[in-house]
């Protein structure tokens, strides 16, 4: 029977794993690939499988702003169809059996894109985004989070119109980021596209097609889907109606309670992550130490030739 494993929360971020930057080396990927088709026919492993997850309300509760159509259309057939194709692009393969996230950050191959990633990142793309919408959302945040946005941008104010103008000048399809940026500058699978920032600030940026924060090591808190196409029936996210529809996503829709939740995540991994840096830097000096120590025990008792 095939083992079952959800759809990893995007609340829950991504893994300390991606976080260090530990990732599969793609050459080791297609070597390990290309030997075992080239060794004896064996037995199909057992698969994981990912699920199509629902977003966490009926599908009418953000009507008016977006109605129960739309969210039938854009979850139960789009959403659905990335899961339904990942699984069969993944099963039998090396990427069977890890975390979505994992398989994201390995198939960006930096930027030569293997053919799991669009599934992959479609499928987390959208469970943040429904899990980025609250019935009755909207507003303005509070709190550390609000107090973090004024630092970062100046005023909540300035934030709301550089999100904006991101959503509705992004060209095709793509999405837009409030991502907390805590990545060393070296990012191991993509091109930083903030290598001069700060660390540890909000930042927004935008990304095309599946593209997510993640893949430059960033932290996302929160997003918009502006994708183009006939997939939403009570909003076709065109250039002519994308304002309208940013302006309605950030006035009735943003789940602020979720994106402080998201924030304190991210800001609580990337100190795990500096203590796990410290340990390993405290564990090399020790053993530094212990080696000079003992070549200056061997060189101590090194007899002088003149006696």
């Amino acid at each position: 029977m095939a083992a079952t494993a959800a759809v990893s929360p995007p609340c829950a971020l991504v893994p300390c794993q991606g976080l260090r930057g530990a990732l599969v080396s793609t050459r080791n990927f297609h070597a390990t690939k290309n030997q075992r088709q080239r060794g004896r026919a064996v037995a199909a492993p057992i698969s994981a499988k990912f699920d199509l997850k629902p977003p966490p309300y009926p599908l009418d509760a953000l009507e008016p702003h977006m109605s129960q159509d739309t969210i039938s259309y854009h979850w139960g057939k789009h959403h659905r169809g990335y899961v339904e194709n990942l699984n069969m692009q993944i099963v039998g393969t090396d990427l069977d059996g890890m975390s979505l996230e994992d398989i994201i950050i390995l198939s960006y191959n930096k930027g030569d894109i293997l053919p799991a990633f669009n599934n992959a990142a479609q499928i987390w793309n959208h469970d943040f985004f429904w899990e980025s919408m609250v019935p009755n959302g909207g507003g303005k945040p509070s709190g550390d989070l609000l107090g973090l946005i004024e630092r970062d941008f100046g005023s909540f104010e300035n934030f709301s119109v550089k999100f904006r103008s991101a959503a509705s000048t992004q060209f095709g399809s793509g999405w837009v980021w409030l991502a907390y940026k805590a990545n060393r500058l070296n990012v191991g699978n993509a091109s930083n596209p903030r290598p001069s920032d700060e660390d540890k600030k909000l930042v927004v940026v935008k990304s095309p097609n599946a593209v997510n924060p993640l893949v430059w090591d960033y932290l996302p808190v929160l997003t918009i889907d502006v994708w183009e196409g006939p997939k939403c029936i009570s909003f076709i996210f065109s250039q002519s109606r994308r304002a309208d529809y940013v302006s309605m996503f950030m006035e009735k829709l943003v789940s602020w309670e979720t994106v402080s939740a998201r924030l304190e995540m991210a800001k609580a991994q990337v100190a795990e992550r500096e203590r796990e840096e410290e340990k390993r830097k405290y564990g090399e000096d020790n053993v530094n130490s212990s080696n000079e120590a003992v070549e200056m025990y061997l060189d101590s008792n090194i007899e002088d030739p003149a006696e």
